[in-house]
Formats: structure tokens, C-alpha cells, sequence
């Protein structure tokens, strides 16, 4: 990216590799200005080189309106691979107001020998993949908990990294506080810990979250995997 005074780079951010952009780019280039855009669902984020923004746009005419109003000249979506809503935003105030986009959209994850996975498209249908009377570790964002409710027959283990602000609506149900292990073997006392028979989590890639599909792999705990269909 070109090193100007005049550069403005704002980043849809959210994710590990948005964060490593944005100290990169701020090492690089210390003229320009580099705004990174947080969804605000983490109530206290990792320190973020830079400028930082919270909360959403609203909408397309939002986010072009502040790609406006603050000169940007370059956008990148670096945000969660299943952020559908606001990567096609992205593109649509891209078009609209002229500027750059970058997508950095991380691969997701391949099975590897040893993997026990249950590959479904929808969280419905990872819910109802899970049989009777097993202990499922539910790696999903707090907005995907309430889906899982009906399962009675189910324990889950939910860990977030914020306490809920409402009681969780599952029946059987114990919440780890945290976040995820950075390490298989940080991972694997968790999953000891709990007795967790299953883990349900989306195919989100990178190697943020991807200790607990190595944990898994070593403990021969099937995942069932959402994956990114259209």
C-alpha cells in the first residue's frame, strides 16, 4: 500500500489478522492514518495499533457515508469469514464511493488425518446432529447460544469471552469465562475437564481458534463442523 500522507486505511476488523494488519501497517507507514472498525460484541478488546472505532455503520449508506466523511482511501475487510452481512457492505460502499477494497478473507481449515468431523451447513443442523446425553463444547458467538435450547438431553459447555448479559437460554449448562487456549494441549485440559464428548463450531479458519480442532484430533472428539456455504 502506498505511503502517503493523505492515506487513510480503514479496516473491518474483528479478527487476529486484522489486528496484525494494523500494526503492520502502522509500522509501515506512519503517516498515513489507519482506523480499524469493531463490531463491539468484546467488551474490552486487545490494545489495537492505531485509531479504533466501535459499533456498526448502519448499513451501506452508513459505512459509505464514513468512508466519506473521513477521506478514506483505502478499505479492507478483514473480518470474521462468516461476517457475511458487513463483507457485502463492503463491497457495495466500495462501488458506491470509489475506493479500494481489499479482502483478506482467511482460508478455512482442511481435515487432517486423524480429524473426526461431522461437516453440516447450518448451526440447525449441527444442533441436530448431536445424539443423546453428550457433553458438547458450543464454540459460537453468544448470538448462536439460544438455537441450541431445545436440545434437553444435551449438556453444553459455553465459553465466552464477556459474562452474558442475560442468563443463557440452554437448560444444561456450565460457562467458562475466557478465551480460547492458545495451544492443544491448553485446549485438551479443558476438554478433560468437562468430559466434552463433541464440539460445535464453525469453520471460521486461521490459527486463532484452531487449538481446539487440534485438541479434538489428539482426544478423538468428533467435531461437527459449520461450514461456509452460501
Amino acid at each position: 500500500m502506498p505511503d502517503r500522507t493523505s492515506e487513510t486505511i480503514l479496516i473491518l476488523g474483528g479478527t487476529r489478522e486484522a489486528a496484525d494488519l494494523a500494526r503492520e501497517l502502522v509500522a509501515k507507514h506512519p503517516q498515513a492514518r489507519i482506523i480499524t472498525s469493531l463490531a463491539g460484541r468484546t467488551r474490552e478488546p486487545a490494545p489495537l495499533a492505531g485509531e479504533v472505532r466501535t459499533g456498526g455503520f448502519g448499513g451501506v449508506e452508513g459505512l459509505a457515508d464514513y468512508i466519506r466523511a473521513n477521506g478514506v482511501t483505502r478499505l479492507v475487510d478483514a473480518t470474521h469469514p462468516f461476517a457475511r452481512r458487513i463483507s457485502a457492505n463492503a463491497v457495495e460502499a466500495a462501488r458506491l464511493t470509489g475506493v479500494a477494497l481489499d479482502i483478506r478473507t482467511r482460508e478455512p481449515w482442511a481435515k487432517q488425518p486423524g480429524d473426526d468431523w461431522i461437516e453440516v451447513d447450518t448451526l440447525e443442523a449441527a444442533r441436530d446432529a448431536l445424539p443423546p446425553r453428550a457433553r458438547v463444547l458450543l464454540a459460537l458467538g453468544s448470538q448462536h447460544i439460544g438455537l441450541f435450547s431445545s436440545r434437553e438431553d444435551v449438556h453444553f459447555v459455553v465459553r465466552m469471552i464477556d459474562p452474558p448479559e442475560t442468563p443463557l437460554d440452554l437448560p444444561d449448562h456450565a460457562l467458562v469465562l475466557g478465551r480460547p487456549g492458545d495451544t492443544a494441549a491448553v485446549e485438551s485440559m479443558l476438554l478433560i475437564a468437562h468430559s466434552i464428548t463433541h464440539i460445535v463450531c464453525r469453520n471460521s479458519g486461521g490459527p486463532a481458534a484452531y487449538a481446539k480442532i487440534e485438541a479434538a484430533r489428539q482426544l478423538g472428539i468428533p467435531v461437527i463442523l459449520v461450514g461456509r456455504s452460501d
